[in-house]
């Protein structure tokens, strides 16, 4: 049997708990009255719904609203004003200088004896054609009195090579066991020439 002297710390104990709980309960006591609404603040789902403050949400796999969508307006985000220090000089405005716009050089297009001829604004010139033969196709373009081959594809059975012996004469070999086409291009009097042969 124990002794009353051991059971005064216990009582001790239980004693100070109930208090905390009376104190903490009448403390919590004006927030939870705030927190509870009384009974004239409840308002059913009908009078809610009447009252437009509630749209209904559809439910999943039903027809779907008809309303229309909110429009949703943004405005950029406002950046703070810089305010001059005490004593400080004042920042100073820069003007905005107008931006310098170039004009668009203009360019025409033209057909001349099968090659299509594109005249920049300075006057230059780019010839441009498009040969296809048996053994395939090339594109050639001249600018400057420079011949340079854009395309060349061969066809089944057929490979090419190019051979250049200046800048304003080339010739384009597509070639199969002993037959070839040959597309040649050269400047030639300040005009373009072309000539096409087969071999074999």
């Amino acid at each position: 049997m124990r002794s009353p002297r051991s059971l005064v710390p216990v009582l001790g104990w239980c004693a100070a708990t109930a208090t905390s709980v009376a104190l903490a309960s009448v403390a919590m006591l004006p927030v939870l009255r705030a927190a509870t609404p009384d009974g004239s603040a409840v308002v059913s789902v009908d009078q809610l719904r009447d009252s437009g403050a509630v749209e209904p949400s559809p439910l999943p796999g039903g027809p779907p609203d008809s309303s229309p969508e909110p429009e949703v307006t943004t405005s950029p985000p406002r950046t703070p004003k810089s305010r001059p220090k005490p004593g400080g000089a004042t920042p100073s405005r820069t003007s905005a200088t107008p931006a310098r716009t170039t004009p668009a050089v203009q360019t025409t297009t033209t057909i001349e004896d099968g090659w299509t001829v594109t005249t920049d604004g300075a006057g230059d010139k780019t010839y441009v054609r498009s040969l296809r033969v048996d053994g395939g196709q090339a594109v050639i373009r001249i600018t400057d009195g420079e011949v340079k081959v854009v395309t060349a594809t061969p066809s089944d059975g057929y490979s090419v090579a190019t051979v250049q012996n200046s800048p304003d004469n080339l010739a384009v070999y597509f070639n199969e066991v002993n037959h070839s086409f040959v597309i040649h291009a050269v400047w030639n009097v300040d005009r373009p020439f072309v000539e096409v042969s087969e071999i074999g």
